[in-house]
């Protein structure tokens, strides 16, 4: 071809379709992501529930593995062993919840005389099967007395109170008869003769209790020397307890001690509540110690950390007082106390109310204070002296105890209107946290087998 023609040829190039490409690119990449959006939507819409599920799932795995991984324990926080005092704040100025003499003063102390002539009730009479033989039935029948116990916790142990007698144990008299526990020799709560002998020697006992597996003991600590001799300390066990305790390396010497306690093991106990058999050690005190003047209960959950020589020195003698006990903390009517009860499962809203209604119908106020003393209390700590009076007092205790719930602060309020009984110190929460170490129960107590039941009855 001819070079000329060659040269007419021209090639034009437009810059529209130069521009054209990358329009139609971006446009391309445009509806791909409005494609991939809209599937996703699609999916979103389709599988949104699992999604929502599975952080959920994550979670619970997550924390799964935390409990599963093993912990380095942290040091348990205790108040065992504390001695220094607990105080409080008066008028700006702190100072200690209770003052104690000093060592040398607590050694030489003397005892009280005790009640003296013009104490109220002199002579203290405790009913029996004897004394009852012919009044419940000729033959004297304990199975017939039984069987009208049916509907009540009253056993031979605790003889069967009826509501006549029961309103006639209320009345101060210088001779009173009461039911008080140890009603028949086949009612149970059995200790050994050797045991017997002990606590026939006791002057000042500090006693406890722990049945069913209960709380551990714990020493006390806090005494002066010139009272190691003077005081009996005193843990009442059940079998249970003392075989729980074996199997922790507590274990009895062949005196009957474990430190500075003497365990008492008591067979046969008449109660399937075991915080009713708890009452017997707490509130007949003055049965198992015939021949004692005073007497300091300490639930099992505490450290008793005063000297107790000193102690009744603080709470009885310095304020002419023979009966001493805490304030309750946190409520003063039995009304709210027994909501209080039912509230925290303590009792049956049955039972409480049986107990309530009781005591309406005997007229008792609604009032936070009776005869002067706030109404309601707190009796993990009882320190008293073994007089007629105090012991009249704690018979109609535990006997309201027994016909009603087992919570002894829901009955103190309506003995105490009762009874009226003269010479009762009611201290401050406060002092009573300088009394002890408060170290909480420590394992849920096993309730009592049938068999020992049936075998106390017998």
């Amino acid at each position: 071809m001819p070079s000329s023609t060659i040269r007419s040829i021209s090639i034009t190039v437009s810059d529209d379709d130069g521009a054209a490409a990358p329009r139609r690119a971006r446009a391309g990449r445009r509806k791909v992501v409005r494609s991939l959006g809209q599937r996703a939507v699609r999916l979103l819409a389709r599988w949104w529930p699992i999604l929502l599920l599975l952080p959920a799932v994550a979670l619970l795995l997550f924390e799964a593995s935390r409990l599963r991984a093993p912990r380095s324990p942290s040091p348990p926080v205790s108040s065992l062993g504390r001695l220094d005092p607990t105080t409080r704040l008066v008028h700006g100025v702190r100072e200690p919840c209770l003052k104690f003499l000093s060592p040398k003063s607590i050694e030489n102390l003397v005892f009280h005389g005790g009640s003296g002539p013009d104490a109220l009730v002199k002579r203290i009479i405790y009913k029996s099967d004897e004394d009852d033989y012919d009044s419940y039935h000729p033959e004297g029948n304990s199975t017939y007395l039984l069987q009208h116990a049916e509907a009540t916790r009253f056993n031979l142990f605790t003889g069967f109170q009826t509501l006549p007698e029961r309103e006639d144990s209320f009345k101060v008299n210088e001779t009173v008869n009461v039911h008080c526990g140890f009603y028949s020799e086949n009612g149970g709560f059995k200790i050994s003769d050797e045991d017997n002998r002990y606590m026939r020697a006791c002057k000042v006992v500090v006693s406890t209790c722990a049945f069913g597996g209960g709380d551990d003991l714990y020493q006390p600590i806090g005494m002066v020397n010139s009272s190691v001799g003077k005081v009996c300390y005193v843990a009442f066990w059940d079998e249970v307890t003392l075989s729980t305790q074996e199997a922790e390396g507590k274990v009895t010497g062949d005196n009957g001690m474990i430190g500075k306690w003497r365990i008492i093991v008591v067979k046969s106990l008449p109660f399937a509540d075991q915080r009713l058999n708890g009452k017997i050690p707490k509130m007949l005190t003055h049965r198992l110690f015939p021949e004692a003047r005073y007497s300091i209960w300490v639930d099992s959950k505490y450290q008793f950390r005063r000297d107790p020589i000193g102690v009744l020195e603080a709470l009885l003698w310095r304020t002419n007082s023979s009966f001493a006990i805490s304030e309750h903390g946190a409520r003063s009517n039995v009304y709210a106390e027994g909501k209080a009860i039912v509230q925290k499962h303590k009792a049956t809203p049955e039972e409480v109310e049986v107990q309530l209604t009781q005591y309406r119908r005997d007229g008792m106020p609604d009032e936070k204070r009776l005869h002067g003393l706030k109404a309601l209390a707190e009796a993990s700590i009882i320190v008293r002296e073994l007089t007629p009076l105090t012991n009249h007092f704690m018979c109609a205790w535990f006997n309201e105890a027994v016909r009603f719930t087992s919570r002894d602060q829901l009955s103190f309020p309506y003995i105490l209107w009762r009874v009226n009984m003269s010479g009762i110190n009611m201290f401050p929460v406060c002092t009573r946290r300088d009394l002890v170490n408060s170290l909480g129960h420590t394992r849920k107590v096993k309730p009592l087998a049938q068999t020992n039941l049936d075998s106390s009855a017998t």
